[in-house]
């Protein structure tokens, strides 16, 4: 007998950082790595990332859907509708305390189709299978799971206040 499809969890960890950040008086921060299938403003995506404040604050129109996180925002002043994948969706955070979650990112069909193409590596390089896990935790060596070589990942741009 088949297990039974499930759902994500990742939309309801989402939702469970959002809501902890507010019951706890702290400023909810999402990071997204921008591809494609993510509607944000490109003049504030750095280093393929784009870090938003997802408070009540600083959007109208919030929802935190099963598949998309959709708000609106003002970006120096210009009014912007969001659309954001959950799937793009690298972490959520307190930016009080730096508290939060990391998820993978999941490929999007434009990603996986590079990705399927035979690439020639010059050097190994050692890749993980990432995994949801709190902030600041020691991740699991995972190199025996995924033998997929990955770059480096860029550092994170510095937090800024988007409204």
């Amino acid at each position: 007998m088949q297990a039974p499809v499930t759902t994500s969890t990742r939309p309801y960890l989402v939702r469970a950082m959002y809501d902890w950040c507010v019951d706890n008086n702290c400023t909810p921060f999402i990071v997204v790595a921008v591809d494609g299938s993510v509607r944000v403003p490109p003049e504030f995506v750095q280093n393929g990332e784009i870090v938003l404040n997802v408070s009540l604050g600083a959007t109208s129109s919030l929802s935190l859907g099963n598949d998309y996180i959709e708000f609106k925002a003002r970006f120096g002043g210009v009014a912007r509708d969001i659309c954001v994948p959950l799937g793009r969706v690298s972490a959520i955070y307190a930016r009080e305390n730096g508290q939060g979650m990391t998820f993978p990112v999941e490929a999007t069909s434009a990603e996986e189709a590079v990705r399927s193409k035979p690439v020639i590596a010059r050097s190994p390089v050692a890749a993980t299978e990432p995994t949801p896990s709190l902030m600041g935790m020691p991740k699991a060596d995972n190199n025996a799971k995924n033998n997929d070589p990955k770059p480096p990942t860029p550092p994170r741009p510095s937090l800024m206040r988007v409204k």
